[in-house]
């Protein structure tokens, strides 16, 4: 049985486990490691069964607790040449990572066991962001937690994914009348920022193949954006090809800052 679980998915942290009663793997880890090991007993899950850990990118609410983790546990940190390069420098990962250290080339299939994970760059204003796809025993995952726009690779593995982690970060509306300053609008609106649900409603929209059973929707704003509005949003794009939400597809928005139900995806 192969089981999902979002342990935090904000602007304050995010961190993401797949696995079964055997192994498991973490991606990004910004949830403190106490955090962590309750939010995962919580679901019956084993902490000594997690594997490795996945970065998407060096942005400290996904990488905060990497460093302690690693030092302590000495579990295998995935990236790229380029990002690995990034985190050895990072205050948070700096010198703690020694011996972890495993490159991942981009849209190059790493095999470990029945588990193969693919890394593809992704647009979004870190030293370098990643998107993973992800075959975890035969079952297919792809995770977009934070992208600035579609782009045809995004749109490519997620049409390869039975459940699809995507990011609907804000409502235009809501941005646009909101509190921030000028200057941080103009940064998530950029397309090295954020995605909208409109945004995120058309990669589905285009992605979306009989296949895939589950879409989590991840990283929405606190400020600008509600659960209710990304939801519908996307719903309704899921209608006008007449795919029905409940019906022939799952689809959820992710906690911010709490742990999600686990599901079931095998």
């Amino acid at each position: 049985m192969v089981r999902f679980l979002s342990l935090s998915s904000g602007s304050n942290a995010n961190c993401y486990y797949i696995g079964n009663r055997k192994s498991g793997l973490l991606i990004d880890l910004g949830v403190g490691v106490r955090t962590l090991k309750k939010r995962l007993a919580e679901h019956d899950i084993s902490f000594d069964n997690i594997d490795m850990v996945l970065v998407t990118h060096d942005h400290i609410d996904h990488i905060r607790s990497l460093g302690s983790f690693t030092e302590r546990h000495q579990k295998p940190v995935f990236a790229t040449k380029t990002l690995h390069s990034a985190l050895s420098t990072h205050f948070c990962t700096r010198g703690s990572l020694s011996g972890c250290v495993h490159i991942l080339e981009e849209d190059v299939c790493y095999k470990s066991g029945r588990i193969g994970i693919t890394a593809f760059a992704v647009p979004h204003d870190a030293t370098q962001t990643l998107g993973y796809h992800i075959d975890f025993e035969g079952v297919r995952f792809t995770f977009l937690t934070d992208i600035g726009y579609p782009t045809e690779a995004a749109v490519k593995y997620a049409s390869m994914a039975n459940h699809l982690i995507v990011e609907a970060n804000y409502d235009i509306d809501m941005l646009l009348r909101g509190p921030y300053p000028q200057s941080l609008k103009m940064r998530i609106l950029e397309d090295t920022g954020h995605m909208s649900n409109d945004q995120t409603a058309s990669l589905v929209r285009r992605a979306f193949h009989p296949e895939l059973k589950s879409i989590h929707l991840a990283h929405l704003s606190r400020n600008n954006n509600t659960p209710k509005l990304a939801f519908q949003t996307v719903s309704d794009a899921l209608l006008e090809i007449g795919v029905r939400v409940g019906e022939d597809v799952i689809l959820n928005c992710l906690p911010r800052t709490d742990s999600s139900e686990i599901m079931d995806c095998s």
